[in-house]
């Protein structure tokens, strides 16, 4: 990395819930460097806000929070705004540059309840070509109004994704979207590809094989898709798990690291180094993933069939200001061929004791008719 990344780590906000809230005293503390500006406003008339760093001829515009539930890609932007501020060198010639026009959240009513949708239940991400809501015409507006060279369409992934058929967890994920049904690659899609590439190189040195390719089925109602209709070059980032991360304090650093090693590419003019035809080296994204995986559990009831799985899914809850991660049983048969962040083999004394002494994973078991006779 570049620089220590705790030097520009934004530490005043953390966590997997980010509103407004947390980030408006971070916009008005660094408005005396940058421009900061409200868009318009979303359904619940709470405003979208956005930041503009740089005065180069080359134009980047990034939106994360489009889904609410979201936010690891804001807290990495606030990141690369601090690193941006940094008497860095690298900092002062993307500045010179570049132009970032970044939303840190489009969705501000999404990001209160915590959740995917807008206010009126409506994904934003489906909404591209008929804009029925207003952070769809604000988004559409910013960027007819800024006339971007590069699109940064920034989300997060659920636990369940996994690299290629491996057990490594998707840490980050890439893809650079379709312009048609066909799949065809375009050269603004091919620069999408070259970008990626850039940057799968760079997190492969931090976190090997933890990086995966999204799937790039067509759908013009995505917003990455029909800005890649617009022959603009659009990369969708999806940060997803780091072992033990569940607030993704871990992720938000290699989002960091990948959105400026592609700003440092655009910067200095580099893209035709990487070679397009290395986006597809790197491994689909699968769904392989559980957050717990408990093993043989017919040895806590013997009415399940002999190597018998129970996998158990954690349900995002916003509690009080908080989000707590509330198990939820998923699924129940031969998984064989799957993965647990966590995993349980009743087939070991040990493991059955840390059973026994989790009492959110011991009342969920007890609650579906899996109990505890052997232990």
């Amino acid at each position: 990395m570049p620089l220590n990344y705790n030097d520009i780590k934004e530490v005043t906000i953390k966590g997997r819930y980010v509103t407004h809230k947390d980030i408006d005293p971070f916009l008005n503390n660094v408005a005396k460097d940058f421009t900061i500006q409200t868009e318009g406003l979303s359904v619940e008339e709470r405003a979208i806000k956005s930041i503009v760093l740089g005065k180069g001829e080359l134009k980047i515009l990034m939106w994360s929070q489009m889904h609410g539930n979201e936010s690891t890609t804001t807290k990495a932007v606030l990141d690369l705004i601090n690193y941006l501020k940094s008497d860095s060198d690298l900092a002062s010639s993307i500045l010179k540059d570049c132009t970032l026009k970044i939303v840190p959240i489009l969705n501000p009513d999404g990001a209160m309840a915590y959740t995917r949708v807008n206010a009126n239940g409506v994904d934003l991400n489906r909404d591209a070509q008929e804009r029925t809501q207003p952070e769809s015409v604000v988004l559409r507006r910013i960027y007819e109004k800024f006339k971007p060279n590069y699109c940064f369409n920034l989300h997060d992934q659920r636990t369940i994704f996994n690299v290629g058929n491996t057990p490594r967890p998707a840490t980050v994920s890439f893809l650079a979207p379709a312009h048609d049904p066909e799949r065809s690659i375009s050269k603004t899609r091919g620069i999408s590809m070259q970008l990626i590439v850039a940057m799968n190189e760079e997190l492969q040195k931090f976190i090997p094989g933890q990086v995966g390719r999204y799937d790039d089925g067509f759908n013009s109602n995505c917003v990455g898709d029909t800005f890649q209709m617009l022959n603009i070059p659009t990369i969708l980032f999806e940060s997803g798990h780091f072992p033990g991360d569940y607030d993704r304090e871990v992720t938000r650093k290699y989002i960091f690291t990948a959105m400026l090693k592609a700003i440092e590419v655009i910067s200095k003019g580099t893209i035709d180094q990487y070679n397009r035809d290395s986006y597809f080296d790197i491994p689909d994204n699968n769904k392989l993933f559980f957050d717990v995986l408990i093993k043989n559990i017919h040895i806590l009831e013997p009415k399940h069939e002999q190597g018998s799985s129970a996998a158990i899914q954690f349900v995002e809850t916003l509690v009080n200001g908080k989000i707590e991660f509330i198990g939820k049983l998923e699924e129940i048969g031969n998984l064989q061929g799957k993965f647990g962040h966590k995993t349980y083999n009743c087939l070991y004394a040990k493991d059955l004791k840390e059973l026994k002494n989790n009492p959110d994973l011991a009342d969920l078991l007890r609650n579906t008719g899996i109990f505890f006779q052997k232990i």
